[in-house]
């Protein structure tokens, strides 16, 4: 039996006490984030958002096996918050769109939870799409099942409550969570949203785009119950370990005795928090990279520079090279080869041999 065929289902039954030490864990890693956050000037505020918000959209996308690019979903954000007058060509819409959904919660994360809210998240996700009712739940017979497995040997990891119980259920879960209130406390907050995120995934409302919405809605649980926009890598900590975060969540949805999703759950909001520690050490070692090198390089060098730095903490894949500088510069091999080896003889680039081609990696240890 599923979490909702029991009972007393959404009677969710777990002993707080559990995560008393992941909570102050949770909370001094919020409060360091903040602290090193306010240090920082608004214009690199602005640039660690950005790259935060980039990786976010890509890894969120990741995770439900929709690979999108790096350059259109930052291009997205730079075009919604205004940051350029240039008209940017944006090819994929997807990426247009995890933009808009990230920006909208961020930006309404005080205004009440409502299910028109919740609609309009998914609505924003798949607007223009042609195979699912963007902002409508999920209608027909068909039960809604979380497969996995090859055509013939499927295996179930959970079936949802049959579409024509869906708005009943929604209405029951919005209730639930604006009655629950945290009152700032930092252990109801993490219960709080690891509650909401199964209850939710466990209705598993919409045709497709649950998980992203599901995401977005742990974004929106812990800033609102914080009182203030988080900074944090909730999907790119999931991603790095999909398959335990899968695990995790279907057993909890076959049973309302949770402590061990709660506990879980604890820990990936420590992680996230870590991740995003890394990503900001990042964003200010980039920034005072940049300011160390820009004066010695030309215009191709630096849009070359930028583009790798913008790849973010994992890197620009396979390094650069010859042939991908011409692309990124419309440049000639000779001009290409001569701009890597003063970008490598200034420091700011390591050539790496690998066989008959070579490979340079930012210099930033």
């Amino acid at each position: 039996m599923y979490n909702w065929q029991l009972e007393k289902w959404a009677e969710f039954i777990y002993d707080e006490g559990i995560i008393k030490d992941n909570a102050l864990k949770f909370a001094e890693l919020s409060g360091e984030m903040f602290g090193i956050f306010k240090t920082f000037n608004s214009a690199r505020q602005q640039g660690a958002l950005l790259d935060m918000m980039v990786s976010e959209a890509l890894k969120t996308s990741e995770i439900e096996g929709e690979m999108l690019s790096r350059e259109d979903v930052r291009s997205s954000f730079i075009e919604k918050l205004g940051l350029t007058t240039t008209v940017i060509n944006i090819k994929d819409r997807r990426a247009k769109n995890i933009a808009l959904l990230m920006l909208e919660v961020r930006n309404n994360f005080r205004a009440k939870l409502t299910e028109r809210m919740i609609k309009r998240w998914h609505g924003i996700l798949f607007s223009e799409a042609r195979y699912v009712r963007a902002g409508m739940y999920r209608a027909g017979k068909e039960p809604m099942q979380i497969i996995s497995g090859a055509v013939g040997k499927e295996k179930v990891h959970f079936e949802a409550p049959p579409s024509e119980s869906v708005p009943r259920e929604m209405r029951n879960f919005v209730r639930w969570y604006n009655n629950f209130k945290t009152e700032g406390n930092i252990l109801k907050v993490i219960i709080k949203t690891a509650v909401a995120h199964l209850y939710f995934e466990s209705i598993h409302p919409f045709e497709d785009g649950n998980g992203r919405t599901g995401r977005a809605l742990i974004e929106k649980c812990l800033s609102e119950s914080l009182g203030r926009q988080i900074i944090m890598s909730i999907s790119q900590t999931i991603e790095q370990d999909r398959k335990q975060y899968y695990a995790e969540l279907a057993k909890a949805q076959r049973a309302l005795q949770i402590d061990d999703w709660i506990s879980y759950f604890s820990r990936l909001l420590i992680d996230a928090q870590k991740n995003a520690l890394e990503r900001l050490a990042f964003s200010l070692k980039k920034t005072q990279f940049f300011d160390q090198y820009k004066n010695a390089m030309n215009e191709r060098q630096t849009k070359v520079i930028n583009k790798m730095l913008e790849a973010g903490k994992e890197g620009f894949e396979g390094g650069m090279t010859a042939k991908k500088y011409i692309s990124i510069t419309r440049t000639t091999k000779a001009t290409a080869t001569r701009d890597l080896q003063e970008l490598v003889r200034i420091g700011a680039l390591k050539q790496n041999p690998a066989g008959r081609s070579t490979n340079y990696e930012l210099k930033m240890d």
